[in-house]
């Protein structure tokens, strides 16, 4: 009996199934029909999205809440070039993702025929590799390649251009070889004489510090690093995708440290005699003025990339290696040194510069994320659009666990938060998922209600109404003399009605009295997903706050009194 013949499609559908894919997203069009067509016969669900964009959110999203490769399916041309923006969203945040788009036929290539594009050249510089198929009995292999690309090292999102003739065409599934990749390596163990040399420095320093960074909740270091921590009793700060590996109501966690970090984190920073960062690349962000970042103290950088080792901060001890790794190596030799006072230090920070706000007046945003923190017990998964929201929520939602708080970080993509949540729960279906967004990012991507409520997606979308774009209002008004250009939001619609026109269950909070009762009966709410509108306070601004590129002791605590200089660095 002859072989049975399968189109390059079948195959590629069957190869991804493998891999344990159970969801795809996606949009279709005419170049990737065969793809789609194979689908129907696949035990892979398809999610409709309504748009290029929110699939590869809610593929980014899925892959931020399970650690497993998010999958996004698109056709050719515009559909391709829809995905970039999620595409750099993943590939700054070192998310796992694999993007297959259609393309034209091999024939048609460099014709400018109808929807071509040159998806593997316009990719190119945001994600860890691209393919162009050509040759069917490749198929196999590239989709074993890419799968183990996005999701070991550093992950990051994989695209598979895929031409119609070679998604069409016919080959026997068994051929193609295996792959083979002699130039990738994946660092593990760190070096031992740096290991040693680390643990020394930690043991000897009085006033050390960790940073934990989305690196660390990648590798599954938090268990390591909370042995580390409670061992020598050294404080732990964290990035804003840092967030969960080190549990952020524990003693020793100072929460985030950064412009829009918590003051007792930046005062820790600013006063250390050691920071070992564990999983960050020292963002913009997190350093202000670099020259001035953490004066006097030793800097100890572990990482997987050895292309962030020194990049952006010079380092006395760096080991490229396996966070989770690493961390237990240098645990099972340090030895606690003398930290009480440091620690009884920041406790006095602690007490003497708490997060606050005021519940008089309209309704703060404040209050309704530290509702909704006490209301879950912190249990929820938690991802967060960008701007003020996104600070707020960092702030006031601590995050106990890895993989419960996914956000945007190094793109700052407004319109991330909800496609991501509706990713979030298809991963997580036993979780209670909620996205906290602002009015003006959940506007990019609110078509995606359509497909949380035709697949009855019980997430939580927090509308944290100002009527402004309100971080760049916040920077206006600071820095700019209040002159506010492009910020106002005139023309917003009425997002209860506009969400049940979509048949999605709706609630207003407009009083800080309902706060509680309100967002309690949308947490009971289970039958498909819900939106609450929240109608906060339009002109308050995120407190405390490191002017870009400005050092550490520059941190504002409350409004100034005076006119502030240009930041450096943009919001």
């Amino acid at each position: 009996m002859g072989k049975t013949l399968r189109t390059g499609a079948e195959v590629l559908v069957d190869t991804i199934h493998q891999q344990g894919v159970e969801y795809i997203f996606g949009y279709p069009g005419g170049a990737a029909i065969p793809i789609f067509d194979a689908l129907v016969d696949s035990p892979i669900k398809l999610i409709l999205t309504r748009h290029e964009q929110g699939a590869t959110h809610m593929a980014d999203g899925f892959a931020r809440a399970s650690g497993k490769a998010g999958v996004v399916l698109v056709t050719s041309g515009p559909g391709a070039t829809n995905t970039i923006t999620g595409i750099l969203t993943a590939h700054m945040d070192s998310s796992p993702m694999v993007v297959i788009t259609g393309q034209q036929t091999t024939g048609n290539l460099g014709l400018d025929t109808f929807q071509e594009a040159d998806v593997s050249g316009i990719s190119y510089p945001v994600v860890k590799h691209s393919y162009l198929i050509k040759d069917a009995r490749d198929i196999p292999r590239i989709a074993r390649e890419a799968f183990y690309l996005a999701q070991t090292g550093r992950p990051g999102p994989v695209l598979i251009d895929m031409p119609k003739d070679v998604s069409s065409a016919t080959i026997d599934p068994s051929s193609g070889e295996e792959f083979h990749l002699p130039g990738y390596k994946i660092p593990q163990e760190g070096d031992p004489d740096l290991i040693e040399r680390a643990a020394e420095m930690l043991s000897r320093a009085r006033r050390p510090l960790l940073l934990v960074g989305h690196g660390a909740v990648i590798s599954g270091a938090e268990r390591a690093v909370i042995f580390l921590a409670e061992k020598l009793q050294i404080p732990v700060t964290n990035t804003l995708l840092g967030k969960g590996c080190f549990p952020e109501t524990h003693p020793l966690s100072v929460g985030m440290l950064g412009m829009h970090g918590t003051a007792y984190a930046n005062k820790a920073v600013l006063d250390c005699d050691l920071i070992m960062s564990i999983g960050s690349r020292w963002d913009d962000r997190i350093t202000g003025k670099i020259e001035e970042f953490c004066p006097g103290a030793l800097k100890i950088h572990v990482d997987i990339d050895p292309s962030e080792i020194n990049k952006s901060i010079v380092v006395d001890v760096p080991i490229v290696g396996d966070a989770r790794l690493v961390i237990e190596a240098i645990s099972a030799i340090a030895k606690r040194g003398d930290t009480s006072d440091w620690i009884a230090q920041i406790d006095r920070w602690k007490r003497q510069f708490p997060l606050k706000y005021k519940k008089e007046g309209k309704v703060k945003a404040q209050h309704a994320i530290d509702e909704i923190f006490r209301l879950t017990e912190g249990k929820a998964i938690v991802t967060a659009d960008v701007g003020q929201h996104q600070m707020w929520a960092a702030q006031f939602y601590k995050t106990d666990s890895r993989f419960h708080w996914i956000t945007s970080g190094g793109a700052g993509t407004m319109g991330f938060g909800f496609p991501a949540a509706i990713g979030a729960q298809l991963a997580r279906p036993d979780k209670t998922v909620i996205a906290i967004v602002g009015d003006g990012g959940f506007q990019m991507t609110l078509s995606e209600l359509a497909t949380a409520v035709v697949n009855k997606i019980p997430v939580k979308v927090i509308i944290i109404n100002n009527n402004y774009l309100g971080m760049v209002r916040q920077w206006q008004s600071l820095f700019y003399e209040n002159r506010l250009s492009g910020v106002d939001l005139e023309g917003n619609p009425n997002f209860v009605k506009l969400a049940e026109a979509y048949g999605c269950k709706a609630f207003r909070i407009r009083r800080s009295a309902d706060v509680r009762r309100i967002l309690q009966a949308a947490l009971d709410y289970s039958d498909g997903p819900c939106v609450i509108d929240v109608e906060v306070e339009k002109e308050d601004n995120v407190y405390p706050m490191i002017p870009a590129g400005a050092p550490y002791h520059q941190m504002i605590l409350e409004a100034p009194k005076k006119k502030l200089a240009k930041p450096v660095g943009s919001t």
